[in-house]
């Protein structure tokens, strides 16, 4: 390293936020990137470890973190981003959403502050882009197979580009009215803004690969047809079977899938719907009902709308609080209590809840029936088992109720049923080891066949499985 003493020297710093005030007024980006020497300071942290366990087991895509933080300490940017492409085909978007898990596995995460590397991805990528670094690959010849890649997600996008570069025909399909999934509908504008992605679908098109939207593929477009017209069918659908509350009163007004709501805003945001088409949260009490990434989406959108008041609760126990910078559980990611920035912007978090049932006046939802709960671990088994606390109920009034359980395995889609791909014990595609499907030429990758998982991973996925598609061609 350039700089062996630079994690003495300097502190971890990050971009400074927006402040809440200011943020809530509108959807743009909260953490803006960093620049300059102090950007470069932050890379002089990057110590000579011997074993980089940042690449080398936190990162999914294991991008060579050590490499580009040293370029970035001595000024080399171009150099730097060299090293990125290598290894990330949307470093824009995980340098803003991923929960950056090579951070806890950085190994001044044993005893002091990692290493900012999320933020140095990000500043190395906006630099190449607004240096003009970043510019269509097209492949240097044809080789004439088709592939056709449904959804168009990080996975898939990811693939796509991979495949294009090989040389192969590559059409990308999407049953949305624009390309990027959940990237485009499911993240909220404060997140990741959506020119971000429009900046690399354009880079995509320029090297060739086509983009079909409002295509529902198994209805629109049969599966008879996809085989029929393409050598190789890649499915990156994503996970999108949502896990759904089976209790009393599930069926009232005002009850709404977290992703029914955040698509919907964004939507709005863009101009593809009218704001009176909205589950609108403006002037609502709002209970979100699941702890993670998505729920604490609803909570920073029900906010920005004009929410009266947003709680959100979480069935398992609350996690514990650790203040320290570094990470208690090195080189894994740590199970310890997180705050985001929506949750800066005002939310009452609660833990250990269960729902009991939704009762309401005229058909809408006005109350959520509530009891506490406790986990107890199965010395014999290894498994937690839960059961409510006697005399813990408590009712929660709530106007819009959002349920963001997080999602249990990919839709089974008429698409999947006429391909006839079988499926794992999860209710995922199930895969061979080589991202083949049980049906010969059809390829699967990214929460499709791993369940809801990051963003990096569907990224690592769909390069495996193109790479994968690669050596089908050639056998």
């Amino acid at each position: 390293m350039g700089n062996a003493e630079g994690f003495l020297q300097f502190k971890r710093e990050l971009s400074p936020k927006r402040p809440v005030a200011e943020r809530l007024k509108d959807y743009k980006e909260i953490v803006p990137p960093l620049l300059g020497e102090e950007i470069q300071r932050q890379g002089a942290r990057c110590m000579d470890c011997g074993v980089p366990f940042c690449h080398a087991l936190g990162c999914p895509i294991s991008n060579l973190i050590p490499e580009w933080n040293d370029f970035v300490y001595r000024g080399l940017w171009h150099d730097a981003f060299e090293r990125l492409s290598l290894t990330n085909n949307l470093p824009e978007v995980t340098g803003r959403i991923c929960p950056a898990p090579c951070e806890s596995s950085c190994t001044l995460a044993i005893n002091c502050a990692p290493v900012t590397i999320e933020q140095i991805e990000l500043s190395i990528i906006e630099k190449a882009f607004a240096e003009g670094w970043v510019k269509p690959e097209p492949p240097a010849k044809e080789t004439g197979k088709k592939i056709a890649v449904v959804g168009s997600g990080p996975a898939g996008l990811a693939a796509a580009q991979q495949l294009r570069r090989r040389g192969h025909s590559v059409t990308l399909f999407e049953k949305s009215s624009k390309i990027g999934g959940l990237l485009r509908f499911g993240i909220p504008d404060f997140k990741l803004e959506k020119w971000v992605l429009d900046r690399r679908i354009e880079q995509m098109k320029a090297e060739g690969v086509r983009f079909e939207v409002n295509v529902d593929v198994g209805v629109s477009l049969s599966a008879e047809e996809l085989k029929k017209n393409f050598d190789v069918i890649l499915l990156t659908m994503g996970a999108g079977a949502p896990r759904d509350l089976q209790v009393p009163g599930r069926e009232l007004a005002g009850v709404h899938y977290a992703m029914e709501f955040l698509t919907l805003s964004n939507k709005a945001i863009s101009g593809e719907i009218k704001t009176d088409q909205l589950v609108s949260a403006k002037g609502k009490t709002v209970l979100v009902i699941g702890g993670g990434d998505t729920g604490s989406d609803c909570v920073g959108t029900s906010n920005r709308q004009g929410a009266k008041k947003v709680y959100q609760f979480e069935i398992l126990p609350k996690p514990r609080e650790w203040k320290e910078p570094w990470n208690p559980s090195w080189p894994n990611w740590p199970l310890i209590l997180r705050t985001s920035t929506s949750h800066e912007e005002g939310c009452e978090r609660d833990w250990a809840i269960t729902t009991q049932k939704i009762t309401g006046k005229a058909g809408k939802v006005h109350e959520v029936h509530c009891a506490r709960v406790e986990w107890n671990l199965d010395k014999s088994t290894g498994q937690y088992s839960m059961k409510e606390i006697p005399g813990s109920e408590f009712v929660v009034q709530a106007d819009l109720v959002l349920l963001a359980m997080g999602f249990v395995h990919v839709e089974h889609s008429k698409l999947l049923t006429d391909l006839g791909v079988q499926f794992d014990a999860r209710g995922n595609v199930q895969t061979n080891g080589s991202y083949m499907s049980s049906v010969p030429g059809v390829f699967a990758a990214g929460d499709t066949v791993r369940g809801a998982s990051l963003v990096v991973w569907a990224i690592s996925q769909g390069r495996q499985a193109a790479q994968a598609v690669d050596v089908f061609f050639k056998s």
